[in-house]
Parts: C-alpha cells; sequence; structure tokens
C-alpha cells in the first residue's frame, strides 16, 4: 500500500481474526474487531464523501442508496481480494482449513480493519488515498448504475405494480461451516419461496434474495411470453 506504519501492533490487529484469539489467546492482544468498528464509519464517511463531491446533481436518498452498494460487504471483499489482504490474515486452524482466508466475510471485515488501523497510524489523507485507491472500481461502477435502488425496493415495488403481496423475509437455519455469523433468508411471496440468499449481515442475505426472485420473476415471464 505505500505505508509504513509507525505502530506496527495496529497493523498486526488489523489482519487478526477472532478465531486466532480463540485457539491461542496468550500469543495476541487483541483481535481486528475493534478496528472493524472504526473502519467501518470511516469507510462510509469517505465514500460518502467522494460520491458527494462527484454526484453534484443526486439527491440525499440516491446518494445514500449508491453508498450502499459501493459499501456492501461483497463489495468491500472485492477490494481486499485484490490486495490481497486473504494471504495475510491470521486466525486459527480450522477457520483457514474451512476456507477463512477466501470468506467475503473475512476479507471485508479485514478491508475496514485495515482502513480504521490506517486512520489511527498515518492520518485521515492516507486512509482516504487507500480506501479511494482500493475501493475505486466499486464506487465508480455504483455511481455509474442505471438503477441504484436497493433489490428489496425494487421487488417492493415489482409487486406493487402487480397487485400482488409485499415480499415477506425469513431467515432459515444456517448451516456450521461458519464461524462468524452468518444468515440464510428466504424471500416469500403470497407464501411461496420465491428467492433465497446468504450473507454475513441479515440486509444483505435479504437483498441476495430479492435479486434471485427478481430474476426468476423475469425468467418465467420470458417462458410465458415464448409459449
Amino acid at each position: 500500500m505505500g505505508i509504513e506504519f509507525r505502530d506496527p501492533q495496529l497493523l498486526a490487529a488489523a489482519l487478526t481474526h477472532k478465531s486466532f484469539l480463540n485457539e491461542r489467546p496468550d500469543d495476541c492482544a487483541e483481535s481486528n474487531e475493534r478496528l472493524e468498528f472504526l473502519g467501518d464509519g470511516v469507510v462510509n464517511f469517505i465514500v460518502g464523501k467522494s460520491m458527494y463531491e462527484r454526484a453534484r446533481e443526486a439527491p440525499e436518498g440516491e446518494l445514500t442508496t449508491r453508498r450502499s452498494h459501493a459499501v456492501r460487504r461483497e463489495a468491500l471483499a472485492s477490494a481486499a481480494s485484490r490486495m490481497g489482504l486473504g494471504e495475510h490474515l491470521v486466525m486459527g486452524r480450522g477457520e483457514f482449513e474451512s476456507g477463512g482466508p477466501e470468506r467475503s466475510t473475512n476479507l471485508a471485515d479485514a478491508f475496514e480493519a485495515l482502513s480504521g488501523a490506517v486512520f489511527l497510524d498515518r492520518g485521515f489523507d492516507a486512509c482516504e488515498r487507500i480506501v479511494l485507491d482500493w475501493l475505486g472500481p466499486e464506487i465508480d461502477q455504483a455511481l455509474r448504475t442505471d438503477d441504484p435502488k436497493d433489490p428489496k425496493s425494487v421487488l417492493q415495488e415489482m409487486m406493487q405494480g402487480q397487485g400482488g403481496p409485499s415480499p415477506r423475509y425469513r431467515v432459515t437455519p444456517a448451516d456450521d461451516d461458519h464461524s462468524d455469523p452468518w444468515f440464510n433468508v428466504e424471500v416469500l411471496l403470497d407464501g411461496r419461496v420465491a428467492g433465497t440468499g446468504s450473507g454475513g449481515r441479515k440486509v444483505d442475505a435479504e437483498r441476495a434474495a430479492a435479486v434471485e426472485a427478481m430474476s426468476r420473476m423475469t425468467d418465467e415471464t420470458m417462458e410465458d411470453r415464448d409459449a
């Protein structure tokens, strides 16, 4: 990243998954959870500031939605993957062997934690440069997309336009392969499962389910037309 940390312990903490502390509590003082909390706020601010300056005609609601696209877990994980963060994460054996270095939840958390560490160690300007450099493609995509609306809102509007029932989201049991919080969600339309989604946050899982439901609805419409 072109940064030399004044406090190497901040960098070490940013790259330490909590599973390492669970298995070897005497070998490390802190995981990246607190830095992730700080980095979440810093990244949101930096992305919001960038969009405010670049999309000068966009109203507040549109900016909020576009920012949510740029800072969603999948976007942060993509940036972290390009940085190669997964190769440097320190984690417990169980988490590592179950695919922890490639898991989107871990990568996104590490990106936020690293951003928080840079902010504390080198200040806002250095942190802003890092975030915009590595998250730039996701920010550009969020600003370019023709429809920046949240997928849940789009699905809601589609159902209203058809005179159908409002979507209902239901959390289903998650498998045991994830040591971090993980949500599986079904979206129901008129009592029927129309789509499913998964994610490290409930809202991400709901959005994924809404996208699948809309894709299925489009496919069914095309099949009806072909018939």
